[in-house]
C-alpha cells in the first residue's frame, strides 16, 4: 500500500488531491540517489587503481578449517582481519573486519539457518609475494598476492573471480571523533603522527562522515563514517542477475552512466521502471552466468548497500564485437562489480557453481528454501483497498460462485480494523468475524487480513500499552520510544530484531488474543521497509536504536523479521500443525523460509505488466520463489483489455493476487462484460487445472532452492539467445509462457529452446521444433503456453469453487513425447494443509514413458499416505496410432482401455484407466 509523507493532515490532502487528478507518481526527490547519500558518494569517489591494502603475510595463520591474515592500509596504519573459509559444497567464505575495532561492528544473524560447514584447506606454495590454497581438488586454488592485497579464485588455468583487482577494497575503521576546537592536552601529541593528520583533514573536508542532512531530516551519525567496499571480477562474463528489488530487465545494466543499484528497503510510492531505485525488498545475491559456468556472490550485509556494474563490452554493438573478432582483439569479456554498504562488515560467500543448479543448491544451503505453502495459497486470491464489510463480503464471494470462477483467499486491508489498530476489527463494519469467517469455512475458502507492523499510539489499545510496558518499541536517539506517522497516526514500532519481541508478537496470533479469528484466516504484512511517513525517504531515521545497534546496521532485516513472527505465530496457534500463509511486501535473504512476497504498488500500465515478469524472476534466482504482481495493477483503472491480459500473465506467475486502490472503480471479474469475464473465467479455470503441476513444483522448490518461474537459462545454460531473455519464462522445466503484454497484439514472438527439442502447443497440441523464434498469432483469449517434449505434467480437469474442493478428483496426465518417443514426470500428493509431510506422509510417484509403456512408480518407498483420486484420463502429444491398449495394475490384473486417435494432431487420448493415483501400474501400447 502506498505512503505519502509529511504530518497526517498534509499527508490526508495530498492523498485526495492525488487521487482527485489522478496523477500519481514517484517523487524522486523524496529518495537519495548516491550524490546525496555521503557514504555511497565517498566510495564512489574512489577509483580504481593500486590499492592502499597489503597483505602481511608473516601474521598468516592456517587450520584445517580456515585462514587468517593481517591487512594493513598503509595510508592510515589501520589494520584488518581476513578470515577465508572453504564451505562444504563448492564455496569460499571471505571475511574482513577491524582487527581491533573501537567497538563491535555488526555482523548479520539469523539469515544462516546454520553456522555453514568447513572444508579442509592446505596451503600450496608461499613467498614473499603471496601464498596458493587449494580448495580441495588439485584444479581448484586461491591466490592471494600480498602488495597490493589481491585474492583470485582459479580453477585450472581459469580466473573464476578476482577480489580487490581493481583496488577498491575500503574500510573505514571506527574512531573517535576529532572535533576542531583545541583539544586536551594528552591528546596534542596524535598531531605528530601523518595519519592521524591526514585523517583529521579528511573528515573536515568531506561532508557528512560525523552528520548528513536530507531534506529537513537530520542523521546524528554517533560511530561517524563506518563503510565498507569490495570490488569482483569476473573473466568472461557478460551476463549478471539478482539483486532484488528493482524495476528493471532480468539481465542487470552498466551503472557507470548512472546511479548504482541500490538495495534499501523502502516504501515507494508508486515506482518507476527501468531504473536502478531501491524499492521494499533487498537480497544483496548476484548471479553471474556464461556458457561454461554460473557463480554467484552473496554480500551478507543488512545495512544501505550501492552495487555498481561496469564491463569492458558493455555499450558495444553486435558489429562492434564481430569486428573485435575478426581483428583477432583479445580482449577477454569482464564484468566488474563493486559493493558499497553503510556499516557492518565484509561478509561474503562466493558460490562456485558450475551450473546454475549448483548455484541455488549452494544458496539454499546457506539461507534455506522456499516454505512450502498450503496448496489453497497456490490458487487465486481476490483483494481489493478495501472490501467495506461483511455484506460486501458475502456478496463478492456469492459473485464468484454466480460467475463460475474459482478463488481460494479474500483478503482484507485496513480499513476492516478498529481505526488502523491492528489485531482488532471494525465493530459496525465486521460485527462478527467468526461468523465470516465460518461462511467462507464452508466453501472450503480462506481470508487473509493485514496486520502491519506499526502500532498506533493509544493508551486504550491493549497492542501498544502491552508493547510499551514491556519495552519492545525501538527507541529514538534520545532513548525515549521511536514515534512516526503511518496509518493509525502516531504510531510506534516494535523492536523485532529482539527475539522475545518475536516470540510475545508470534503469541498474539493465538485465537484467544486475536479475537474474531479461525484456522482460516491468514496474515498480510506490509509496510515493513519500515514505513514511516513523515521520516527520511518514508523510513525509520538510520540513528533509532535497536539495544546495541543503531538502525542503520539492521535496516534491509527489519521485514524478514516481521514476516519469521508472523508465520512463527501462525505456526503456533494450530500447535505446530498447520502450515503459515504470509504474504510480505519488504524482505531479505532468508525471507523465502516465511511465504511469499508480491512486488508492491504497481499501476495499471502495460509497462508495470511487462516488468512484473523480470521482477519475480529475478527474485526466483536469488531464492524466493512465492511471487507475484498486483493483478490489473494497484494504482489507476486497467483497461479491459490489460486486465485481461494481466489475468493471463498472473494465472502463470507463482503468487496469483488481484488487487486495487481504495480510489479505484471495483474490479471483480464479472464488471466488465460478459466476453471479458469469459476470458477472465478460462485463464482462472487453467491455473486450477494446473494446480498438481505448481504444487509439484512448490515442493521441489521446498527441497532444492530451485526457482519455481525461471528464466530460459538455468535450464539452457550455453545457448547465448536465452541470456537475456525476460519476456518469457519456464514454470519448473516443463511449461515454457510467454504472456502476451504489448496493447493491441496480433502476434508474439517466442523463443522456443533446445536444438534436439520439440515443444507442444497446450492449447492446439500443435507440435513446433526447438531452437527456433517462433511467431504466434494471437487473440484476446491466446496465452501462448507450451509443454516441452520429453515431460509428463499432471493436471486436474474437474474445476471446483476452490482447491479444497478438488483434493480428491481425478488427475488427467499430459504425457509429451520427445523426438527419441520417450518422457518423465512426477505426481506429488499430500493433505495439502499440514507439516505431515515432514513424517513422511505424502505419495511422490515417478511417470515415464519408454518403449511404448508408461508407468507410475514410487519415488519414495518410506513415504506413506493415501488418496481418493484416480487417473481419469491420459493424453499422449506426438503419439502414433496403437492397435491395443492393456493396463496392468500392481495385483497383476491386465484391462483393456479405450482410446481415441487424432491422426491430424498424432494426439492419442486413454479414456478411464481408473487406477488410485498412489499405487504402481502401466500401460502398454501395442
Amino acid at each position: 500500500m502506498a505512503t505519502f509523507t509529511g504530518s497526517m493532515a498534509p499527508v490526508l490532502v495530498l492523498w485526495l488531491a492525488m487521487s482527485l487528478s489522478g496523477t500519481w507518481a514517484v517523487d524522486k526527490g523524496n529518495f537519495k540517489t548516491c550524490d546525496q547519500s555521503a557514504f555511497c558518494k565517498r566510495q564512489r569517489a574512489l577509483k580504481p587503481g593500486d590499492s592502499p591494502y597489503r597483505a602481511l603475510l608473516e601474521t598468516m595463520e592456517l587450520t584445517n578449517t580456515r585462514l587468517t591474515l593481517q591487512l594493513i592500509n598503509d595510508n592510515n596504519k589501520v589494520r584488518l582481519l581476513l578470515e577465508l573459509y572453504r564451505l562444504q559444497g563448492n564455496m569460499t567464505r571471505v571475511k574482513i573486519n577491524e582487527l581491533k575495532p573501537l567497538k563491535p561492528r555488526f555482523e548479520v544473524p539469523d539469515v544462516l539457518i546454520t553456522e555453514p560447514s568447513t572444508e579442509p584447506l592446505s596451503l600450496l606454495s608461499q613467498d614473499e609475494n603471496g601464498v596458493v590454497l587449494s580448495l580441495g581438488t588439485e584444479s581448484q586454488r586461491v591466490i592471494i598476492s600480498a602488495r597490493p592485497f589481491r585474492l583470485d579464485i582459479m580453477e585450472g588455468p581459469e580466473v573464476l573471480m578476482s577480489l580487490n583487482s581493481r583496488g577498491l577494497l575500503a574500510f573505514e575503521h571506527l574512531r573517535m571523533r576529532k572535533d576542531t576546537q583545541a583539544e586536551p592536552e594528552g591528546e596534542k601529541k596524535e598531531e605528530a603522527d601523518p595519519a592521524n593528520q591526514a585523517e583529521k583533514e579528511e573528515e573536515e573536508k568531506v561532508d557528512g562522515m560525523w552528520e548528513e542532512t536530507f531534506k529537513s531530516h537530520s542523521d546524528s551519525k554517533p560511530n561517524g563514517p563506518s563503510a565498507i567496499s569490495l570490488d569482483f571480477s569476473l573473466p568472461g562474463v557478460e551476463h549478471v542477475y539478482g539483486i532484488p528489488e528493482h524495476a528493471d530487465t532480468l539481465r542487470l545494466k552498466t551503472t557507470d552512466n548512472g546511479d548504482p543499484y541500490r538495495l534499501y528497503n523502502l516504501d515507494v510510492f508508486q515506482y518507476e521502471l527501468y531504473n536502478p531505485m531501491a524499492l521494499y525488498g533487498a537480497v544483496p545475491v548476484m548471479l553471474a552466468h556464461k556458457a561454461q559456468r554460473t557463480t554467484g556472490i552473496f554480500w551478507l550485509n543488512a545495512a544501505e548497500t550501492w552495487v555498481d556494474i561496469s564491463s569492458n563490452t558493455a555499450g558495444k554493438t553486435v558489429f562492434g564485437k564481430m569486428l573485435d573478432y575478426v581483428q583477432g582483439s583479445s580482449e577477454t569479456p569482464q564484468t566488474d562489480v563493486r559493493w558499497i554498504s553503510e556499516s557492518g562488515i565484509i561478509d561474503v560467500f562466493i558460490m562456485l557453481g558450475p551450473t546454475p543448479k549448483d548455484v541455488f543448491s549452494q544458496y539454499a544451503s546457506l539461507t534455506g528454501t522456499q516454505s512450502f505453502p498450503p496448496l489453497a495459497a497456490v490458487g487465486y486470491h481476490q483483494c481489493r483497498w478495501n472490501y467495506n464489510d461483511q455484506e460486501d463480503v458475502a456478496s463478492v464471494d456469492a459473485g464468484f460462485d454466480e460467475h463460475d470462477i474459482p478463488y481460494d483467499y479474500i483478503w482484507l486491508d485496513i480499513e476492516h480494523t478498529d481505526g488502523k489498530r491492528y489485531f482488532t476489527w471494525d465493530s459496525h463494519k465486521f460485527a462478527s468475524p467468526k461468523e465470516m469467517l465460518q461462511a467462507l469455512e464452508d466453501k472450503k475458502r480462506k481470508m487473509v487480513a493485514i496486520v502491519d507492523p506499526h502500532i498506533k499510539v493509544d493508551s486504550n489499545y491493549k497492542i501498544h500499552n502491552e508493547i510499551r510496558n514491556k519495552g519492545f518499541y525501538i527507541k529514538n536517539k534520545d532513548g525515549g520510544d521511536y514515534e512516526g506517522w503511518c496509518w493509525p497516526g502516531s504510531a510506534g514500532y516494535p523492536d523485532f530484531t529482539r527475539p522475545d519481541m518475536r516470540a510475545w508478537w508470534a503469541s498474539m496470533f493465538a485465537y484467544d488474543q486475536y479475537e474474531g479469528t479461525a484456522e482460516n484466516l491468514y496474515t498480510w504484512n506490509d509496510m515493513n521497509e519500515p514505513s514511516v511517513f513523515n521520516g527520511p525517504e518514508v523510513t525509520m531515521h538510520k540513528d533509532a536504536v535497536h539495544g546495541a545497534w543503531e538502525h542503520r546496521d539492521v535496516h534491509n532485516l527489519y521485514g524478514l523479521y516481521v514476516q519469521m513472527a508472523t508465520a512463527e505465530g501462525q505456526i503456533q496457534r494450530s500447535g505446530g500443525v498447520e502450515r503459515p500463509f504470509v504474504l510480505t511486501r519488504a524482505f531479505f535473504a532468508g525471507s523465502q523460509r516465511y511465504g511469499a512476497v508480491w512486488t508492491g504498488d504497481n499501476a495499471a500500465e502495460w509497462d508495470h505488466l511487462k516488468v512484473s515478469i523480470p521482477m519475480c524472476l529475478s527474485l526466483g534466482l536469488v531464492g524466493i520463489s512465492f511471487c507475484g504482481a498486483d493483478v490489473g495493477g494497484f494504482f489507476k483503472s486497467p483497461s479491459t483489455e490489460l486486465l485481461v491480459r494481466w489475468y493471463q500473465t498472473g494465472a502463470y506467475q507463482p503468487f496469483f493476487r488481484a488487487h486495487a486502490h481504495l480510489d479505484t472503480p471495483r474490479r471483480e471479474p464479472w464488471l466488465f462484460g460478459p466476453e471479458n469475464t469469459a476470458l477472465i473465467r478460462d485463464v482462472v479455470r487453467q491455473r486450477y487445472t494446473l494446480l498438481p503441476y505448481w504444487y509439484q513444483q512448490f515442493y521441489h522448490a521446498y527441497r532444492t532452492g530451485e526457482p519455481i518461474m525461471r528464466p530460459l537459462w538455468v535450464e539452457y545454460p550455453q545457448d547465448p539467445a536465452t541470456f537475456a531473455l525476460d519476456d518469457e519464462f519456464l514454470i519448473g522445466k516443463d511449461l515454457l509462457v510467454h504472456p502476451v503484454t504489448e496493447e493491441g497484439a496480433r502476434g508474439v514472438t517466442a523463443y522456443l529452446p533446445g536444438k534436439d527439442q520439440v515443444w507442444f502447443d497446450v492449447h492446439t497440441f500443435q507440435k513446433h521444433n526447438g531452437a527456433q523464434s517462433l511467431y504466434i498469432p494471437v487473440t484476446m483469449s491466446s496465452i501462448p503456453v507450451f509443454q516441452r517434449g520429453g515431460s509428463i505434467i499432471p493436471r486436474k480437469m474437474r474445476v471446483r469453487r476452490s482447491s479444497s474442493c478438488m483434493t480428491h478428483d481425478p488427475y488427467t496426465l499430459y504425457v509429451a513425447l520427445n523426438l527419441q518417443r520417450t518422457a518423465e514426470g512426477e505426481l506429488y500428493i499430500d493433505d495439502g494443509h499440514t507439516f505431515n509431510y515432514e513424517k513422511k506422509e505424502f505419495i511422490h510417484r515417478r511417470l515415464s514413458f519408454a518403449k511404448n509403456m508408461l508407468s507410475s512408480v514410487n519415488l519414495a518407498t518410506d513415504a506413506e499416505f493415501s488418496t481418493g483420486s484416480w487417473i481419469e484420463r491420459i493424453v499422449i502429444l506426438g503419439a502414433s496410432k496403437p492397435s491395443k491398449v492393456t493396463l496392468k495394475t500392481a495385483d497383476g490384473q491386465e484391462s483393456q482401455l479405450e482410446f481415441d486417435f487424432d491422426a491430424s494432431m498424432s494426439v492419442l487420448t486413454l479414456r478411464k484407466p481408473g487406477v488410485n493415483a498412489g499405487l504402481d501400474w502401466n500401460v502398454m501400447l501395442q
